[in-house]
Formats: structure tokens, sequence, C-alpha cells
């Protein structure tokens, strides 16, 4: 399938592909390579969100609008929607790839804002940083020493990158 080539909701939800690029309206826009270090930080906040009574699940297609399929590298909620969430979760967090750009993350936090979910967080994991990216706030590094927070969860950079502690 070209990513250039319109495809219908029901060929995308049908596609052996996913979760490899996100639908927009009509369009497939292929999602960066993650690596291994993405694959990484991906798999410690899953498990570290999970450690807090949530459902914290990797590379969950989400519809934000009825045209509209966004491929977040983790959401989390008390409960996820089967067989992908049509309403709103807690949080979704972007890892950033190397061929990432932190605006089309912010971007991609402004449409998850927009569908209702109230926290988003960005990670670097080349850079060791990270990013709060709350509902009707600006986005807010977390300091090395800090916590990522959405609601009552909790993350604290340290436990994300233990080889960064002094």
């Amino acid at each position: 399938m070209s990513s250039a080539a319109l495809v219908s909701i029901e060929e995308y939800l049908n596609w052996s592909g996913k979760p490899t690029a996100e639908y927009l309206d009509g369009v497939l826009r292929p999602k960066p390579m993650p690596t291994k270090l993405h694959a990484l930080i991906q798999y410690l906040l899953v498990t570290l969100l999970r450690k807090q009574n949530v459902e914290a699940l990797p590379e969950v297609t989400v519809r934000v609008t009825e045209t509209k399929f966004l491929v977040p590298d983790l959401i989390a909620a008390i409960q996820i929607e089967d067989p992908y969430p049509t309403q709103p979760v807690l949080l979704c967090a972007e890892i950033l790839s190397p061929d990432d750009r932190l605006s089309a993350a912010f971007a991609k936090c402004e449409a998850y804002h927009t569908w209702g979910v109230p926290f988003c967080w960005i990670v670097d994991p080349v850079k060791q940083t990270a990013w709060e990216y709350h509902s009707g706030s600006d986005p807010a590094p977390v300091a090395p020493s800090g916590t990522l927070r959405a609601g009552e969860l909790a993350v604290s950079m340290q436990d994300l990158f233990p080889s960064a502690r002094p």
C-alpha cells in the first residue's frame, strides 16, 4: 500500500501493516522505525505504569476522529477499550525515534488533547529528556531529577533513565 494512495477505513483496520502506519483522512502515514533504545523506554514505561494499577499498552491504534487513527507509542487508562479505543484514554506517550521531530510529537499531543486525552508525555531516549504536555497548558520539560506525572500516575526520570543516575 502506498502512503499516497487513498485507503478506506475498512482497508486500514484490516491491514496487516498496522501499527507501522497511521491513518489520516484516507492517507497512510508511516511511523518512523523505532530503535532498540526506543523499545527499551517503551517497555520501561509500560512496566512502571502497570505497577500503578492501570492498563498500559504499546502501539495500540486509537480513533481520534471519524477519519483519523493514530498509534501512540503507549497508552494508559484504568481500562482500555477493545479492539481499539474510540473514547479518550488517560495518557498517551510518544517516544522519539531518530527521525522524529519534537514539533511533530507536540502536534500529535494536540490531536490527543482535542480527542479528550488529558495527559501526554514525550520522551527523548537519546537525550534522556522528557516533557509533560497536559491539556490546557504548554509543554513543560521535566528535570532529570523530576517525575513525569499524569493525574495520579507518576514515573521518576531516574527510574526511566537509570544509567543517568549521579
